[in-house]
Parts: C-alpha cells; structure tokens; sequence
C-alpha cells in the first residue's frame, strides 16, 4: 500500500482503485477529506477536458456529460490539481455541493473497474 500521508488521497483509506470503487459504490464523499470538492463553472468552461486529464486517477472525479465537463463532488477530494491546469480559471471550491443524481452515477459506474 503507498506511504502517502495526505488527506486528500483515498489511498491511506483504502487503496487507489479499489477505494475509488468503493466511493462509487457507496455514493458517498470519503470522511476524511478536509478540503471541500471542486465544481467546474459551466458558463465559463471551454470544454478543453485538461482538468479530465489532470485529475489523479485515484480520483478519477471529472466527466464528460453530454457538452459540459463536470465534476462528481463524491469522488473529489478538493486536491488543486484540476485547477493549476485549467487554463480559463473555471474551477471553484464548492462548500455548498448537492448530492450526485442517479443518473450520472449510473455512467460513472460503466466506467469503473468492477462496479456495475
């Protein structure tokens, strides 16, 4: 198991992927996390997808729906990576995140390893 003694990584609790699927399986935002999740302002987004990329595949938080690039505050751990690459500047903390509808985790879930 890696050393990484961050708490912004899934890793201390449960293991890169496996810990990613268990977050998907679950619908629920690890206790551990202190920072907030991020949420990506749609009317600002260019749709480039460079936070999908940067975003750390422990994570995996960031999607395509449909034309807009979103992130599921779930499996976001409020690490800054997204934003150091986003070259608009469209990505804020989001104190105030809702829960993720069923009908984006049912997508998430044909992305995961393991979880249908």
């Amino acid at each position: 198991m890696p050393t990484n003694t961050s708490d912004d990584s899934l890793d201390e609790v449960e293991g890169s992927v496996s810990g990613r699927n268990k977050v998907i399986a679950e619908r629920q935002r690890s206790e551990t996390w202190k920072k907030p999740p991020r949420r990506i302002e749609r009317a600002e987004c260019i749709t480039c997808d460079t936070c999908l990329r940067a975003c750390p595949p422990e994570f995996n938080a960031i999607f395509d729906n449909g034309l807009d690039v979103v992130i599921i505050p779930e499996l976001c751990s409020g690490c800054p990576k997204c934003v150091l690459e986003c070259p608009v500047d469209c990505i804020y903390v989001d104190e105030d995140w809702t829960p993720t509808s069923d009908e984006m985790w049912n997508h998430i879930g044909l992305t995961a390893e393991g979880v249908s």
